[in-house]
């Protein structure tokens, strides 16, 4: 290449003191500058006037409520009686308006937020400013905003698109998860009900769960363990199901494969909170399968199916199966379809039995490709609220003030602190922690390589 064609880098000498150190310095407190001082003007105005627009609402929503953030409220709500002067001579009864803690919470986490969303706005313009200069510096053509306009409605259009979603990201998202993590912090509990004021206790409420402090603390773990086991067994159980209910109905002679699998469907089709609510009927003391077991003569008294904890707990994963088997049955039933039939003959005559076959052929074929629905499912069983609630409603329960039952997860006994016992910051700390669970179980489980390498199977 000539050395005509080479681009032309700019030296010092050739660019003013304003430009090399002023400009730079200045797009850090009025926004665009860095813009403006590169030739990209109207640009850099657009990011000074949004700027311009944003600072007064900082100022407002700060001074308004960054105060009542840090206290929650000093001024309880209630009643105080003022004498009325002669001739009168009376007492009456006059309300006071006490401060709202949790409106005080809540906008002073939207307004962390909006001072939050300020800065990344600041950041993001000091870069784009920061961008042009170095093209500048390397003659680099710099693009105006005719073209930074045709790029946001073409080229750039799937990340114009994107504002949308994130949006809706952070007003539906973020913002109540941030809230929640808030609540965690503070004494919004049955001892401070609504519209009591509570205040900011620190960590005190994670370290009397993780510490096994109280009531609360003393169910953690074993509610969290449980809430382990009953994951892995009702993921095991309706994953190998299912694969094991659609190698029978594909094989070859079955009739009627088409209304079979029509018939388990249904399972599918039929809300699962009325199979649930059914099933728990018909369980129960004097439901009809203890008054069947009793006539028949297999049993003298009712079986404890729903009111002592080990038959609970192996009532609840049973009634699962029902529950979740058919979805596997589904989804393998594609992916044994599409497994080449020649890999199966070429193992037949190498002499490989039909466990050989299975565990050679079928099951890495069907593992590799359902592995994202098995971490989904696997985080679905620790969030499986229906089935403990519907069948069990958590019973029974420990025995202390809790509130939380012997088949109680994580995601119910959240339920029951929020609904029953009012204890909302210790359900919020728990909320938290199912949040972190889900995330780092996710982040584990989506490196594998159905994930990171979709022809490893095939290699």
């Amino acid at each position: 290449m000539e050395q005509s064609a080479a681009i032309k880098v700019k030296t010092n000498d050739e660019v003013s003191l304003f430009r090399r150190m002023i400009a730079p310095i200045l797009s850090f407190f009025l926004f665009g500058f860095g813009n403006i001082a590169f030739n990209q003007v109207a640009k850099g105005f657009i990011f000074l006037g949004v700027q311009l627009a944003m600072i007064p609402a900082v100022i407002i929503l700060s001074v308004r409520n960054l105060g009542n953030f840090a206290t929650l409220g000093t001024i309880r709500q209630g009643y105080e009686y003022v004498r009325l002067p002669p001739p009168i001579d009376e007492y009456i009864r006059v309300t006071i308006e006490g401060h709202d803690s949790m409106q005080m919470l809540l906008l002073g986490a939207l307004t962390v937020i909006v001072i939050a969303l300020f800065v990344l706005f600041g950041a993001f313009t000091i870069l784009n400013g920061f961008q042009a200069r170095r093209r500048f510096f390397q003659g680099q053509r710099i693009a105006g905003i005719k073209e930074d306009t045709k790029n946001i409605i073409d080229k750039g259009f799937y990340k114009t698109l994107l504002i949308i979603p994130i949006a809706g990201l952070v007003v539906f998202t973020i913002i109540p998860l941030v809230f929640m993590i808030l609540v965690g912090f503070t004494s919004f509990d049955r001892n401070h009900p609504f519209p009591e004021l509570f205040n900011w206790i620190g960590f005190g409420n994670f370290v009397n769960l993780f510490s096994g402090g109280g009531d609360i603390g003393g169910a953690f773990f074993p509610v969290l363990g449980w809430t382990f086991v009953w994951a892995i067994f009702a993921t095991v159980t309706c994953y190998f199901g299912g694969i094991f209910l659609a190698m029978l109905i594909n094989r070859k002679g079955i009739r009627g494969k088409t209304f079979i699998r029509t018939i388990f469907v249904l399972t599918i089709a039929i809300p699962s909170f009325i199979t649930l609510t059914t099933m728990s009927s018909m369980l129960d003391g004097r439901g009809v399968v203890n008054v069947l077991l009793q006539r028949w003569g297999f049993t003298e008294h009712p079986l404890p199916f729903l009111t002592e904890t080990n038959w609970a707990r192996v009532t609840v994963i049973i009634v699962n199966m029902w529950i979740g088997i058919p979805f596997t049955m589904l989804f393998a039933t594609g992916v044994l379809q599409n497994i080449p039939e020649e890999l199966h003959e070429s193992a037949k005559i190498d002499g490989a039995n039909a466990w050989v076959r299975f565990r050679k052929i079928t099951m890495p074929f069907v593992l590799f490709v359902t592995a994202p629905v098995l971490v989904t499912q696997f985080i679905g069983n620790i969030n499986n609220f229906n089935v403990i609630f519907f069948l069990t409603n958590g019973l029974p329960l420990r025995g202390d003030a809790s509130g939380a039952g012997t088949t109680d997860l994580l995601i119910t006994w959240l339920f029951r602190l929020t609904a029953e016992t009012r204890d909302f910051s210790y359900a919020s700390v728990i909320g938290f922690v199912v949040f972190i669970i889900n995330i780092l179980i996710a982040l584990v489980l989506f490196r594998t390589k159905s994930f990171r390498d979709d022809t490893a199977f095939r290699n």
